[in-house]
């Protein structure tokens, strides 16, 4: 249950009061405004430091995933879709500008909040050079790290486009308007929501459980269809007589938007 000025309400019924503005909004500025499923990685090897930063940051309601070291790191990044990632520089395996060069290499996006302990300016300014949208040296406040974290969220929302383009499939996120090879797609609210996370996150394999966080807002059991459902209904709309398909199944990973398997 949640409290809104002294009223408990539960989740379903404050979401169902903010319903008109949540879909007369861009999905990413609305999802930021009420940091719905807004999902931060901390990557931070010192355990309790690593919980602190979870807890603080879970408090400003972002679903936050926390790991140990550099390797775990990279293979979240590279297979979980996240909106933003602190990341501490020392860190055991993997350290964190390696994890950093090479989720750019990999064209990974997501905003990245570079954490250490270490005061030097070379390494500072090689951090940013590879693509670091932040330095925060350590030791630090929790809530100066909370406001950084959420001045990249900010500057996420803000960097989406209006028109959303995967081969001859668009999505306009103003209009709330789906088109593939010149046709109207009629869409739900859930099936648009779905689409867009996709296609923002295109070329990615989507699992499942970040689908259940992103779209649905919450955490699902993991044994209901739903995800499943809305996933064919979708596919039947965006790729049924159209060439070449975009929406794919990964077996036992998830789903993807791309052209071509």
């Amino acid at each position: 249950m949640s409290e809104a000025k002294g009223i408990k309400l539960s989740d379903r019924a404050l979401r169902g009061l903010h319903f008109c503005y949540l879909h007369s909004q861009p999905r990413a500025a609305w999802r930021f405004r009420l940091n719905l499923g807004m999902r931060v990685l901390v990557v931070e090897d010192e355990k309790k430091l690593g919980s602190f930063l979870r807890n603080g940051l879970a408090q400003e309601n972002l679903v936050v995933d926390l790991v140990h070291d550099g390797g775990t790191a990279l293979t979240q990044i590279l297979t979980q879709a996240y909106d933003a990632i602190v990341l501490d520089i020392m860190l055991p395996g993997r350290d964190g500008l390696s994890v950093l060069r090479e989720m750019r290499r990999q064209r990974v996006n997501t905003p990245v909040l570079l954490l250490s302990a270490r005061g030097n300016v070379n390494e500072r300014i090689e951090g940013l050079n590879l693509g670091a949208d932040d330095y925060l040296p350590k030791p630090f406040s929790i809530n100066e790290v909370i406001a950084r974290v959420r001045a990249l969220l900010r500057r996420a929302s803000g960097d989406h486009a209006t028109i959303m383009q995967v081969a001859d499939l668009s999505l306009n996120v103003i209009n709330r308007e789906a088109m593939r090879g010149g046709a109207k797609i009629e869409l739900t609210n859930r099936e648009f929501a779905l689409l867009e996370y996709l296609m923002a996150h295109a070329g990615r394999v989507i699992t499942k459980t970040a689908l259940c966080e992103h779209v649905w807002e919450h955490h699902f059991d993991t044994g209901t269809n739903v995800v499943e459902v809305c996933i064919q209904r979708l596919r039947r709309k965006i790729d049924d007589g159209h060439s070449p398909k975009l929406l794919h199944t990964i077996r036992g990973a998830g789903y993807v938007m791309r052209e071509g398997r």
